[in-house]
This record gives structure tokens, C-alpha cells and sequence, in this order.
């Protein structure tokens, strides 16, 4: 089969090779991985609809009382379906004439899908119902017309959808993260409080940012006051995941800006750190020990990325407010960094530096993404 992209992103090789030099020796991206039209299409393609991309959490998926949602993933059409307490997805085409089922956000509480160009009829599980002016044509059988099934599987309460077909196995995906994740059972934690912010820097660019604290001292003094920015480590398992952890200072028992937590523990959660877990290539789950806060990143152009950011609690009676507040006030003081960067990385000056000694979880993120580039497994090779 031909297709508009070649396996490798249109990067110099070198570029990428650089990327992939052991850790120490190696240099970040170049810069038009961050601002070439071209490279955010084959991203779009390989790295967000190629891989097994969030899409939310199952039950605000399904709040409205809707029966079919679309979305895009990548550059690709999705087509949600939820029968009963199981969800699918298809390829959001038309098997006659290629027409969207649904436009790209749309929804609907219908029984069947229903195709608005020539009336088409789906059943929820893609079965070809009806096709009008088909019925006298011999030679047409409604069993070859389905709709196009797509992997998709709920974990811990998220939907994910591989929109191209042919990512790797999810647990495999997910690997060593799962069992870290498991403490918090982030499915039974309840919604809470959302933020929606739309950021002019490259979804990479906030992916960076989010693995390292090289940068606390300088712009995070509220984190600071309650986690020292040096402390924690950074896991190295197997799977498509960057993660560690940071440690909470004596006497204080949560990330707000009083140290102080106006909910309770998580039972099972460790009450002394906070883990930030990074699935690839769009959900970023910081787990605290009275919450979990995730950011849910949606590229949107090669410098502008959309940030769903929502905080998960144990209890439905809790005010969200002291972490609402704490993370808010991080969040936009990150943003504006990366917006910074973004800035700096369309500069005609910009060459790729080295990393810092702390930096090894960007390194884990950068080279995951070489390989990618690359038409490589995203999981570390080396992974313990």
C-alpha cells in the first residue's frame, strides 16, 4: 500500500542521530522538530494517530448521554461507539462514498449511525444496516461494507485509540507504568475541577518541561517551598513512558501553597512523594497523595497545543480549590516558559545543546521521540 509518508520524519538523520547518543554525549531536537510544518504532519500521523493516543476519560466521554462521539486523533477521523457499558471505535468514514459519520467533535444519542451524505446505516457495533437503492444489486453484500474497526481500550478510567491500527500491544505500551499508577486506582477517584488552556509552544516543548525541575528554582517558587527541586529519581522500565518521582518536604502534605491538604489520603498512595508519569505521546499524570492530576495534551499546529488539565480526588465532598490554585498558578508559569522556548527555537541561532546532569528523563523523552523518527520501537531498548 503507497501512503503520503515515509517511514522516517523528514529530519536530517543526523540531526536525529545526535539525539541518540548516550546520555551525556547526546543534543536535544533540532529546531524544525518543534516548528516544520512538514515534520508536525508527519507526527500527526506516525507519532499521534501511530501510537495510542488519549482521547479522555470514559465517563466524561459518555456524560451528555451520548451514543457516538468523533474525534480526530492525529490527522485521522475516529468514530466512538458505546453500547451498554463497552465502547468501540471505527474509522470515522462512510464505506460508500468516504463522508464523515460525524463531524470531528460532534456527538449523538442515536441507536444508529447514520451517514448525513446518502443515509448509510450503521449498527453501533459497525455492522452495515441499511444502504439505500443496494437492495436489488445482486452482487452486494452488506457483510464486506462494515465500518473500519480501530483498537481501542479504556485503562484506569482513560480511553485510548490507536487510529492507524497497527501500534504495538497496549500492556506493552504502557509496561512498568501500570503497576506504579495502580496505588492511586485513579478510575475510582472522582472529577473534580478542569482547566482548559491553550498554550503557543510545541507539544514536545510542554512534554520537556513537565519531566525536568532544572528550571524550579528560577520560576516555580511555590513548589519549591514544598518540594526540594533536587530530590526524587527518575525510573528507567520498560514501556512508552517517562516518569519519577519528587519528595515533599518535612511537615507538608500535599503540592498546595500552604503545604496543607483540604481533602484525604489516597489510600495506598505514598504520602511522602509526588510521581509524574508521562504516556506517550499525550497524558501526563501527576499523582499526589490526596490526588491525581493529569494534563491531556492536544497538538494543534507546530507551536500551539491545547491542555486539558483536570484534578481527580477521592472524595466527591472535597473543594478542589487548594489544589486547583497551587497548580494553576505552576501551570502558567510553565506555559510561559514554554512559550519562551518556542520563541527561541524559530530563531535562525538556535543549535541543539547538551543536557544537564538532572536532565536524563528529558533524555528518556528525546530519544523515545528519535526513535520514533526513526520508524523505531518507542520503548527503551535497554530498559530494567
Amino acid at each position: 500500500m503507497t501512503t503520503l509518508f515515509t517511514p522516517h520524519a523528514p529530519l536530517p538523520a543526523t540531526d536525529v542521530t545526535e539525539s541518540l547518543r548516550p546520555f551525556g554525549e547526546s543534543r536535544m531536537l533540532p529546531a524544525a522538530a518543534y516548528t516544520a510544518d512538514d515534520v508536525f504532519a508527519w507526527e500527526r500521523r506516525h507519532l499521534l494517530a501511530g501510537s495510542w493516543f488519549c482521547l479522555g476519560r470514559w465517563q466524561d466521554l459518555w456524560a451528555s448521554g451520548a451514543t457516538q462521539r468523533s474525534a480526530l486523533v492525529g490527522d485521522i477521523g475516529v468514530l466512538l461507539t458505546r453500547a451498554d457499558s463497552h465502547g468501540l471505535a471505527f474509522a470515522n468514514t462512510c464505506r460508500h462514498r468516504g463522508h464523515e459519520l460525524l463531524p470531528a467533535g460532534g456527538a449523538a444519542p442515536r441507536r444508529s449511525i447514520v451517514c448525513p451524505y446518502h443515509a448509510w446505516t450503521y449498527t453501533l457495533d459497525g455492522q452495515l444496516q441499511a444502504a439505500p437503492g443496494f437492495r436489488e444489486v445482486a452482487s452486494f453484500e452488506p457483510d464486506e461494507h462494515g465500518l473500519v474497526p480501530l483498537p481501542l481500550r479504556v485503562w484506569r478510567g482513560w480511553v485510548f485509540v490507536n487510529a492507524t491500527g497497527d501500534a504495538s500491544d497496549f500492556e506493552e505500551h504502557v509496561g512498568a507504568m501500570a503497576s506504579l499508577l495502580a496505588p492511586y486506582r485513579p478510575e475510582t477517584l472522582v472529577p473534580l475541577a478542569r482547566h482548559d488552556y491553550e498554550v503557543a509552544a510545541n507539544w514536545k516543548v510542554v512534554c520537556e518541561n513537565y519531566h525536568e525541575c532544572y528550571h524550579c528554582p528560577l520560576i516555580h517558587p511555590e513548589l519549591c517551598a514544598v518540594s526540594p527541586p533536587t530530590s526524587g529519581d527518575n525510573y528507567k522500565s520498560e514501556g512508552a513512558w517517562v516518569g519519577g518521582t519528587m519528595e515533599l518536604r518535612e511537615g507538608v502534605e500535599t503540592m498546595s501553597l500552604d503545604g496543607r491538604s483540604d481533602g484525604r489520603p489516597i489510600e495506598g498512595a505514598d504520602q511522602h512523594t509526588v510521581a509524574y508519569l508521562g504516556l506517550f505521546p499525550n497524558l501526563l499524570v501527576s499523582a499526589h497523595p490526596d490526588y491525581v492530576m493529569t494534563h491531556r495534551l492536544v497538538p494543534l499546529a507546530p507551536g500551539r497545543t491545547r491542555i486539558e488539565c483536570a484534578w481527580y480526588f477521592p472524595d466527591s465532598s472535597v473543594d478542589p480549590a487548594y489544589a486547583v490554585e497551587f497548580w494553576d498558578r505552576t501551570n502558567r508559569q510553565d506555559w510561559a516558559a514554554c512559550e519562551s522556548v518556542q520563541r527561541g527555537l524559530a530563531s535562525p541561532h538556535f543549535r541543539p545543546g547538551p543536557l544537564a546532569p538532572n536532565e536524563d528523563a528529558i533524555y528518556d523523552f528525546v530519544s523515545m521521540v528519535a526513535r520514533g523518527y526513526r520508524g523505531e520501537p518507542l520503548a527503551r531498548a535497554d530498559a530494567h
